[in-house]
């Protein structure tokens, strides 16, 4: 069975309900084990080292590890930031080598720099030896026939974003749209890990960009006509 953890900390439950539904895309895929990490400022020490020996010891026992955080200024919490320098000793003996991986923020704001935080968990990814499982939805929201709360609606192609407005009802957000994306993503990457792990076929889903779509039949050209497609 592929077994896959999801790491995050929210600093309210946003993040958190992102998070939940990540777990839920990853264990719609049958043959896959999934375990949620919340983290806390109680994991960290006074000297702001992280403190669960324990946590680490079952995460190095995964295939694939998703890794989220709320965005403040521009990049992951401190708690995070702990968490993610307490592994230093499973860089030193590549621990986490040849393991998936992937990421997800959320904030206040549509923009917020967000894809810094991507950007961060993915450089984090790539120096500890893991695989990263970028985003297959294409962006949405982005045409005139679209819904607004569209899957990927803010454009990411690291991994999703959702955008939550500080002030108001938590459960309210992230949006619905925002919570599909985690979904959809989250069984994406567990069916990525399942594949590596031998234990399932992965078919890739492919399709076509509405927005290029919509621009397309607005010009009254083909796809065909525009692109090397057959």
């Amino acid at each position: 069975m592929a077994k896959i953890a999801v790491v995050y900390h929210s600093g309210g439950n946003r993040t958190g309900r992102q998070a939940e539904a990540i777990a839920r895309g990853c264990a719609s895929v049958p043959g896959v084990e999934v375990a949620v990490y919340p983290l806390s400022a109680d994991q960290v020490g006074p000297d702001m080292r992280w403190r669960d020996r324990q946590m680490m010891e079952e995460l190095k026992e995964v295939d694939g590890i998703l890794f989220g955080s709320v965005t403040y200024f521009g990049t992951v919490s401190a708690v995070f930031k702990a968490f993610l320098e307490g592994t230093f000793g499973l860089w030193y003996d590549q621990s986490f080598k040849d393991k998936w991986a992937g990421g997800f923020t959320n904030s206040g704001s549509f923009n917020g720099d967000k894809q810094v935080t991507l950007m961060m968990l993915l450089t984090y990814a790539a120096q500890m030896g893991m695989f990263w499982v970028p985003m297959g939805d294409h962006p949405g929201a982005n045409h005139a026939e679209a819904p607004q709360d569209d899957i990927n609606r803010l454009g990411a192609f690291l991994g999703p974003m959702a955008m939550s407005e500080p002030d108001s009802d938590p459960n309210r957000f992230p949006t619905p749209g925002d919570i599909l994306t985690a979904e959809r993503y989250g069984e994406r990457f567990a069916s990525v890990v399942r594949h590596w792990t031998r234990e399932g076929n992965y078919v890739t889903p492919r399709a076509v960009d509405a927005a290029a779509t919509a621009a397309l039949k607005k010009a009254g050209v083909s796809a065909s006509e525009a692109f090397l497609t057959s």
